[in-house]
């Protein structure tokens, strides 16, 4: 069975796997696995809700890719990836979750029976989906190999953006601006938390213009008042309550392509101390926008950002944003450039990130954020197009 609705032509998907062969052969990789599920519908359109098993893709030098994962996914592969169904392998179920044989050794028996038993292969260490235990029995299994860490090489591969991801991404960014425009419409005190997450959910989903809503790789994120100091707080049935802000952390997703977008509402008459503090956060995104330009390095984004902050006595410790494209659970970034002081990846066209500059003091949080693209000339383009301010509903 053909894939029914891949996202790209056939041409895109070659040009990616063009990108990872030629690092694969700088480091004198004979084949590469890949078990970040971003990664896996990168290079070969794969997608479905079966990260939580052991699965992942061969990158192979001079054959197509190989995707291998539990037998009952194996229909989801061969209705979403562009490969053959030759190129689909599956493990039996006894495999899952044991704790007497681990899915590894039957990767490894696939790897053998490729010829690659004595081969240097490249794994995902440092990964959420690719466990020390794995690592462990892959080892095991293949004692002739040379299996060595290639932790985010092909996120590296990601960092520039097609044309037809960026599409997608815009088609996001307009669905993160509905979710964040019925935000501001729909929060009043009293109103249960959860009501207004079930709101920004069928927003997402809904989409726009067309565009259908996945589901995004994070959680809507909005504490309030003292507990916006915590950042990753998500919500409760507590009601909106005057005189807090409560910052949203939300992001659009269309065919898993995002558009984080952050602001915050305040309730009532925001303190003066608030005020100053969105004056230098807005001014800091400002010249940090001006200075995410081709040729220009990520910490000169950060530094430009740094800059009235600490004119407003304001610290901040935390990195101010990251690169963002396809993503799946827990995370929407791509887990490789930081704009930040230490950072000096230099900037290209076509990159993209989320200009992430929160503030998270002692008992308040606020943020005004903007997912960006770097032009060719100029400074950034902001995806989403709403007013770079706090927004306050007496």
């Amino acid at each position: 069975m053909a894939a029914i609705d891949l996202p790209f032509d056939g041409a895109e998907y070659q040009r990616r796997l063009a990108l990872v062969r030629a690092e694969m052969d700088l480091r004198g990789l004979d084949a590469l696995f890949v078990t970040d599920p971003s990664n896996q519908a990168w290079l070969t359109g794969y997608d479905g809700w079966s990260f939580y098993v052991h699965q992942g893709v061969i990158v192979l030098p001079d054959a197509d890719p190989i995707w291998w994962g539990r037998n009952q996914d194996t229909n989801g592969a061969l209705r979403t990836v562009w490969m053959g169904a030759e190129r689909v392998f599956g493990y039996a179920d006894g495999f899952v979750q044991s704790t007497e044989r681990h899915p590894m050794q039957e990767l490894g028996r696939h790897l053998d029976a490729l010829g690659l038993a004595k081969g240097r292969i490249g794994v995902e260490m440092d990964n959420y989906y690719y466990s020390a235990k794995a690592h462990a029995a892959l080892c095991e299994r293949l004692p002739g190999a040379t299996i060595v860490d290639a932790t985010a090489l092909v996120n590296w591969k990601r960092a520039v953006k097609s044309a037809p991801e960026l599409a997608f991404m815009r088609k996001a960014a307009q669905i993160s601006e509905k979710i964040v425009d019925g935000l501001i419409e729909r929060v009043e005190p009293g109103v249960p938390k959860n009501e207004i997450v079930a709101e920004i959910y069928r927003d997402a989903v809904r989409g726009v213009d067309g565009a259908w809503g996945d589901y995004p790789a994070i959680v809507p994120l909005l504490p309030s008042g003292s507990d916006a100091a915590a950042p990753h707080l998500t919500w409760d049935g507590r009601p909106f309550a005057t005189g807090e802000a409560t910052f949203f952390e939300i992001s659009g997703c269309y065919r898993r392509y995002h558009a984080p977008f952050c602001r915050t509402l305040f309730l009532g008459t925001p303190p003066d101390f608030l005020k100053r503090a969105e004056a230098a956060l807005v001014e800091g995104l400002e010249a940090g926008l001006d200075a995410a330009r081709a040729g220009n390095r990520a910490c000169d984004v950060a530094n430009a950002l740094a800059a009235p902050l600490e004119a407003a006595g304001i610290e901040r410790g935390a990195r101010c944003g990251y690169p963002i494209g396809v993503s799946y659970p827990p995370d929407w970034g791509e887990r490789t450039i930081s704009l930040r002081a230490e950072d000096e990846t230099v900037l290209e066209p076509d990159m993209t990130f989320h200009f992430m500059p929160g503030l998270w003091m002692k008992d308040w949080g606020i943020e005004i954020t903007e997912s960006i693209r770097i032009r060719a000339d100029g400074p950034a383009e902001t995806l989403c197009n709403r007013p770079r301010k706090m927004f306050v509903k007496p």
